[in-house]
């Protein structure tokens, strides 16, 4: 944690910070905002529970990185720099609902914290205007920087080449998906399965031990159908509908979404939170399916052999998968945005990936293979290997987007610095006593002759 260059961090609150105890002591100033000792206490325990190990100079690094914070939100007003009401709102919504997710409801988050949820709302709606004020006032100072060719290779160049990364064996790949079409009567029969169910429970069934027993939402079935707390805008259009205008324990009628058949009955309503529980049943993949994806994309593969149209064109025409088709037909890679992949990683497209890409060429795509989404559903696909790196260290033909964002973080890095001591000269700063060793990577303790 020491010695780095501190750029805003997006303080989200724990339950262990929401809970803290106030001690009410200042041990810092800045401009006309006060850090109170409670607040470093609440980061440190936090910092804690994650498994570090008792230093106090951690608690330096933290006092430093709320500095930092209040003079941004100092700044901040005198720019007048400006967050709306609606967006303090939909920010405190957003990590209530957090916050009752981890504790469980928000009659648990209530008894916890001896308050009720208007009044936590009411002790936090300062603090979280704060944070936004200061994101905005970061993104002010930072927020146009860019990044040159030069920039990158100059960034590069100071390197010592016994410090150079070691880069792991990366992929890019591309597919074309056809996801087998589910025929009427696998529909019927399926919403006819829901329907059994959903009259059992009205003759009197249990809806938690239905929903164990033949639920096929792997999420929820175990918890009796139960799925915990949820908000506007966390579930799917038709689920969520319903799940907010049913009354009492009444019990939904059976409804179609992406996933399949489902009913459902609410638990609790709490204001804009709603617990619900349902059972899920989802229509089955016949093999004559599955074969008519395949002969479908057959024809697709012939078509790419013979140099008929490009892989990012078949993927534009003919794929099911909307995000891969709209980028040629490579896949991203969630965790860092980019088309890389690590071979660890594949897990996340299809756990059986990693057996076909094995055995390809550079440039070569497979004959249609049967593939797995997250949810289990199978479909067949092409994939094309696009591109594959052997372990090495970092270099700039291979690695530029990676030494790119480096260099534009160390860019930022330095920009920021240097804001940080001009403002610090022109704006009232006091730390308490206790904190006047730290070792700061920033002259907040002015020195005196």
């Amino acid at each position: 944690m020491k010695k780095r260059i501190l750029i805003l961090i997006t303080f989200n609150l724990s339950l262990l910070t929401l809970f803290a105890q106030p001690i009410d002591k200042i041990v810092a100033v800045v401009g006309s905002n006060i850090i109170m000792l409670s607040e470093v206490e609440a980061q440190y325990l936090q910092i804690l529970s994650q498994g570090y190990a008792e230093d106090p100079t951690i608690k330096c690094d933290l006092l430093e990185e709320l500095l930092f914070q209040k003079l941004l939100v100092n700044q901040a007003r005198l720019d007048s720099v400006e967050v709306s009401d609606d967006q303090v709102e939909e920010e405190l919504d957003r990590r209530l609902r957090y916050f009752i997710g981890q504790i469980g409801s928000e009659e648990k988050l209530e008894e916890y914290y001896k308050k009720s949820i208007v009044e936590i709302k009411d002790d936090f709606r300062e603090l979280i205007k704060d944070q936004l004020l200061a994101q905005n006032m970061q993104y002010k100072i930072t927020g146009e920087i860019k990044v040159t060719p030069a920039d990158v290779r100059n960034y590069f160049s100071k390197i010592p080449a016994d410090s150079l990364p070691y880069i792991n064996v990366e992929l890019e790949i591309g597919r074309i998906v056809k996801k087998p079409m589910i025929s009427k009567k696998e529909k019927d029969e399926a919403k006819a399965r829901a329907e059994e169910l959903r009259q059992r429970i009205l003759d009197g069934a249990k809806f938690e031990t239905m929903a164990k027993l033949y639920s096929e939402d792997p999420g929820s079935a175990q918890a009796g159908g139960e799925l915990g707390f949820f908000g506007r805008g966390n579930m799917v259009p038709e689920f969520e509908a319903l799940a907010f205008s049913l009354q009492g324990k009444e019990i939904s009628e059976v409804f179609e979404t992406e996933y399949g058949f489902h009913f459902l009955q609410v638990i609790e309503r709490r204001g804009e939170q709603v617990n619900a529980r349902h059972i899920l049943i989802t229509p089955k993949t016949s093999e004559n399916d599955l074969t008519s994806s395949k002969i479908f994309l057959d024809s697709v593969y012939d078509l790419l052999k013979k140099d008929s149209l490009t892989f990012a064109e078949a993927a534009e025409k003919f794929s099911d998968d909307e995000a891969d088709k709209k980028n040629g037909g490579m896949v991203t890679n969630a965790q860092t945005g980019s088309t890389k992949f690590e071979m660890d990683q594949l897990s996340s497209i299809d756990p059986t990936l990693f057996l076909t890409i094995d055995k390809m060429e550079v440039g070569e795509f497979s004959k249609p293979i049967i593939t797995s989404a997250a949810d289990g559903k199978q479909a067949y696909s092409i994939i094309l290997l696009k591109s594959r790196t052997e372990p090495h260290k970092a270099n700039l033909r291979d690695d530029y987007q990676k030494i790119q964002g480096a260099a534009s973080t160390m860019k930022e890095s330095n920009l920021v610095r240097e804001w940080i001591e001009k403002k610090i000269a022109i704006t009232y700063v006091r730390i308490d006593d206790a904190y006047l060793n730290c070792d700061f990577n920033n002259p907040w303790i002015k020195k005196t002759n």
